[in-house]
Order: C-alpha cells, then structure tokens, then sequence
C-alpha cells in the first residue's frame, strides 16, 4: 500500500511560491529548487538532513512520488494549478524542493587554497555554473561581489547541479575591500583581463591565490584592477580570434583548472 501523501496547504504555496523572489529568500533563509535532477542532486549532497524542508510532487507524477516517499513528512502532494505558481521554467516537470541556505561566514583558508571571486557576474546560469566547477577543482569558497546574480536564483541552483553546499560562498558589497582583506592574508590577487599576460606564462604562484571574473559585458571593475596582483588572460588560437571573447563561466573553467594544479 503506498504512503499517503498530503497536500500542500494554501499557506505553504504561498509561502513557497515567494521564494521567487531575493528579499524573500533572503527574509526565510530558504530557496526553491525545480526539477526531479535538481532536487535530487541536492538531497543527495545535503551537509545535514535538516536543510532540507519540504518536497512538492505533481499529484500526476507517480514515479517522482515513489522516488521521495522516504521523506514522509516532508513530502507533499501538488495540483496543477499550485505547480504553476512554483514553477520558474516553461516545461516543469511538477517537483520541487524548498532547502535552507548554506550557513552565512567567510571560509577558514588552509596552507593551500583557490579562491573564486565574482566581480558582477550577472547571469545566474553563468553563476550557477561557476560554482560546479569550483566545486570540482576544489575551490575554498566562492566570493560574490556587488551586482552578481542571487546564487540561490532558481536559474543558478538549476545550472550548479547539486553543487551549492559544495563549496564556501558568501556575498559582501565592497569586493575590493575583501580582496585586500585576503592578500593581508598572503593571498595573490589574479583577475581575468584582455589586457593581462598568457595564464601559462604568468611564473610562480603561492600556496594561495584568487581568481577574480568579471562580468559578461564590461569585465572586471576598476577597483578591484587597481588592487589585482596579475591580470591573467586565455590565449585564443591563430592571428585573430573568430569571436569577441569567451562565455564567463568557459573562462572561469579554464583559469581555474590552470590554477588548480600550480
């Protein structure tokens, strides 16, 4: 006999259905993930059981419902019409989970450390995308600047792959100021410009560095390139290149792998 699953109230859609919306993740501590992979991929990197709240099922999805029925109550069940009020993609597949945010505070660096910044990176999917790949090169944390994309955007969460609670990440308003804050620390500062030197080429590193990225259009703020220790660039193939530049998220992967492993 299969478990019965109750509805989800008219209050927690409510409720669940605002976390469209920054202020309102910002005010709950929570944040909405879409789609049977996402969540899954989630659930199954959860630093602890508890950050997970609630799981919300098409009624019509007998198979997704299966899947979570070991999460008897957490797991509730939604009509069509609630669905639509949480769905953020056009072709939902009717599963949600709503999860607590990654504990707020800087990162503890050890002897060895990469670090991550995002100088107004502002498509989430680009976001989203970055923190994946700075969980897989082992990245410390992740430092969002003024003006980048909400990491917990249904968008970035999608395109991170499970990868949230993977890797450090906090947001502070002057990222000038806290890279200063990490070269007092015996960090080198190396951000990504046109006008920079081969990454290949670019001698020695310590034990720590930073990666900064800017953003998609305009590249990295003034600030923070007054204060960077090298401007490093990826080289392009032949006399001239065939496009402008690189996605941010495509240069993020290759820096990061090229610094990686110095």
């Amino acid at each position: 006999m299969s478990p019965v699953v109750p509805p989800l109230s008219k209050a927690m859609l409510t409720r669940f259905a605002k976390l469209a919306q920054k202020k309102y993740r910002d005010q709950e501590g929570l944040f909405l993930a879409e789609g049977l992979r996402t969540v899954r991929e989630l659930i199954d990197s959860l630093p602890d059981p508890e950050m997970l709240v609630a799981l919300i099922v098409d009624e019509g999805a007998r198979e997704s419902m299966q899947w979570f029925s070991g999460f008897r109550g957490k797991l509730f069940r939604a009509d069509r019409e609630a669905c639509t009020r949480l769905a953020q993609t056009t072709n939902s597949q009717g599963v949600f989970g709503v999860f607590r945010k990654q504990p707020g505070g800087r990162f503890v660096p050890g002897k060895r450390s990469l670090v991550v910044a995002l100088d107004d990176v502002q498509d989430p999917g680009n976001v989203g995308t970055i923190i994946r790949t700075a969980a897989w090169f082992g990245a410390d944390a992740v430092i969002c600047g003024e003006g980048t994309a909400d990491l917990y955007n249904t968008k970035a969460v999608r395109s991170s792959a499970g990868s949230i609670y993977a890797v450090r990440h906090y947001a502070v308003k002057e990222l000038a100021a806290e890279l200063e804050r990490l070269q007092g620390e015996g960090f080198v500062v190396a951000a990504a410009s046109l006008d920079g030197q081969d990454y290949r080429r670019s001698g020695e590193w310590p034990d720590r560095r930073v990666l900064v990225i800017g953003n998609e259009a305009n590249g990295i703020g003034q600030p923070v390139l007054d204060i960077a220790d090298r401007l490093v660039l990826i080289p392009h193939a032949g006399e001239r290149p065939n496009v402008e530049s690189l996605n941010a998220s495509v240069s993020a992967a290759i820096l990061m792998a090229g610094l990686a492993f110095v």
